[in-house]
């Protein structure tokens, strides 16, 4: 009983604030608090716990790893109460910001043209949307959700298979009249072959060859930092790329883009997953309803 002085929920809620909006000063203004009182409130919190929560210094927080586990707890004890609220005054929209990340192709391709009906579903969200091809730290960018393409490594994080796609090598019409349509992997060695430069890329394009798999490098004279960026590049006559069909199904439909080798293609589809932080039944609203919505609307192949 020796607790109930203390408003754990409120300090809770002050916590979480401070490592979504990645400092004091930010945080404080949110809780229409001074700075100080909200660092005095987090050092009373870490000395109350036995714990060091964050990891100070001049230009930035981190999480400890004790405060990372207090950060993903604390939210779903948020979440619970936040929906036992509504419930209680039978409300059951979620609302506030919604920060999304997405890899580039998804977000053009599939992401952004939904985008619009989600919003009229859901009038109270709003949506804070990045996209990149690189990996990011859901934590450290204050990410609700994240869609990934490719194998999940291991990790904390929760995933929604959102679908799966065929990757296909693709060339401009004009590219393939100019160089020749490659009918064998000899053939495909003497082509201007392009490639992504981000962490994740694969090396090269594998091919089943004779009941073998091979690997054909990728060793074009451009590499770009995203997926989108490739599919303009091979548009534009540059070379071939291999790429999901969902990127570029609508090119392959009107005659800008012609897939080539299909009869080599090992077989191989990648996945694509909406990533996030806490176990499903202690999600916010406004989580659940993105990851409910992407199942249900999302179509790859």
């Amino acid at each position: 009983m020796g607790r109930l002085d203390i408003n754990r929920s409120g300090e809770l809620e002050v916590f979480v604030r401070v490592v979504e909006l990645g400092g004091f000063s930010a945080a404080a203004r949110a809780c229409r608090m001074t700075p100080s009182a909200v660092s005095k409130l987090v050092g009373r919190l870490e000395e109350r716990l036995g714990a060091r929560l964050l990891n100070r210094s001049t230009r930035r927080l981190g999480l400890t790893p004790e405060g990372c586990t207090f950060y993903e707890r604390g939210v779903r004890v948020l979440a619970d109460l936040d929906e036992a609220e509504r419930s209680a005054a039978v409300q059951g929209e979620p609302r506030g910001r919604l920060r999304i990340n997405a890899n580039v192709p998804f977000g053009h391709h599939i992401l952004l043209p939904l985008l619009p009906e989600f919003l009229a579903r859901h009038p109270e969200l709003s949506v804070d949307l990045v996209l990149t091809d690189e990996v990011v730290d859901l934590l450290e960018q204050r990410t609700d959700v994240a869609v990934r393409a490719g194998p999940l490594k291991s990790s904390s994080l929760l995933a929604r298979k959102l679908g799966d796609t065929r990757m296909l090598i693709v060339g401009a019409p004009a590219y393939l009249d100019a160089h020749g349509t490659p009918q064998d992997v000899e053939a495909l060695l003497r082509h201007n072959r392009l490639g992504a430069n981000y962490v994740r890329a694969q090396p090269g394009w594998p091919l089943r060859v004779g009941g073998e798999e091979i690997l054909v490098p990728v060793s074009g004279n451009a590499q770009v930092s995203d997926g989108e960026a490739l599919r303009r590049l091979v548009l534009a006559g540059l070379g071939l790329a291999r790429l999901p069909r969902f990127m570029v199904r609508e090119d392959l439909a009107a005659g800008r883009l012609r897939a080539v080798l299909s009869e080599f293609d090992p077989g191989d589809r990648e996945a694509v997953h909406a990533v996030f932080v806490g176990a499903g039944g202690h999600l916010p609203l406004r989580v659940r309803a993105l990851l409910d919505f992407l199942v249900e609307r999302v179509r790859l192949d």
